[in-house]
């Protein structure tokens, strides 16, 4: 949704003021990202379809939009099959909520949507195999094929480089999608082995130990990969945009994964459903059916309660001791 162009400028008004109405309010700054993204979906579908004024926008459109467009759309960046429910209800939210902002704004009088929820009825988490994520690393060692290459061979190796940290800081550390967003390079110690995430969930604070492995693997990119990255030398992003020389972006991150996974040709981990949540749900898993305690795994994934982390006792097979 955010390369969308929107090019009509009562509908770049209307989605900046819609994001300003929801930071007033007091919504979670992903909620002030997100929906607004995702009305920019339902505005660049009503300018494909000539409609570019305010009043154009209806209960109406906005229904054909859900149902005929989003409901109907694949999903690009699982590579096959629609929307989930999940994401479909993400989106219905944002829409819902437009409409509300419509109305108490005195910008349009739009009846009440009455559109009903999608249903939700498989809440098992997403892991992938402790095979699965070597494969994952391993895809980063890989050469690139020269007739393939629009970027010179030490930037290809820096982007590779970049990705083994971030399968590192994820997948290895446990760290929540924005938590590894805003990592800053002063948040590695390498000398101690020690990851200092400081915009944890609740503004609260935890150290993250780094194994060994992971300690090469960031060492490796911030010493040699990060400054063929970065433009800027003040810059102080820990994963840096190959394209712009600033802070990699969540959602680009989530695309730099699913090409991943594309890349290793494996089948099964393609038609997973999979995000950076995904990546620290899988360490937590793994560690718990390698024996490590429920609390040092609480502690270890910055959990305020233990029920909170309990869920991943259900994830393994009490016969065998294998991760689904």
């Amino acid at each position: 949704m955010k390369r969308l162009p929107i090019a009509s400028p009562p509908y770049q008004l209307i989605e900046r003021s819609f994001k300003e109405w929801l930071d007033v309010l007091g919504y979670a700054s992903q909620s002030v990202y997100q929906m607004p993204l995702a009305v920019r979906g339902l505005l660049h579908y009503m300018e494909n379809m000539n409609k570019t004024q305010l009043q154009d926008i209806t209960a109406d459109i906005i229904k054909d939009y859900y149902y005929n467009h989003l409901k109907t759309r694949k999903n690009y960046l699982h590579g096959a099959g629609g929307l989930s429910n999940v994401h479909l209800n993400k989106h219905l939210q944002a829409l819902k909520k437009f409409t509300e902002y419509l109305m108490q704004t005195g910008k349009l009088q739009i009846p009440v949507l009455s559109m009903k929820w999608e249903t939700v009825t498989d809440d098992k988490l997403t892991i992938l195999t402790e095979e699965e994520i070597q494969q994952l690393f391993k895809i980063t060692e890989q050469p690139h094929e020269r007739k393939k290459q629009s970027k010179s061979e030490e930037v290809y190796e820096a982007i590779q480089q970049r990705d083994r940290a971030m399968l590192t800081i994820f997948y290895g550390c446990g760290l929540r999608r924005n938590e590894g967003v805003h990592l800053d390079i002063t948040d590695i110690n390498l000398d101690r082995e020690l990851l200092h995430v400081r915009k944890g969930k609740g503004y609260k604070e935890r150290f993250v130990p780094i194994s060994s492995k992971g300690v090469k693997f960031l060492e490796d990119y911030i010493y040699n990969g990060r400054p063929i990255l970065i433009k800027d030398n003040r810059e102080d992003a820990l994963f840096i945009n190959a394209n712009n020389g600033k802070r990699l972006g969540g959602q680009l991150m989530l695309v730099k994964l699913q090409q991943l996974i594309r890349q290793t040709g494996n089948t099964e981990l393609m038609q997973k459903e999979v995000g950076l949540h995904t990546l620290r749900h899988s360490i937590a898993t793994h560690l718990l059916a390698h024996g490590m305690k429920l609390e040092k795994i609480k502690d270890f994934l910055g959990h305020s309660s233990l029920e909170s982390t309990q869920i991943y006792t259900h994830l393994i097979n009490e016969e065998d001791g294998e991760v689904y």
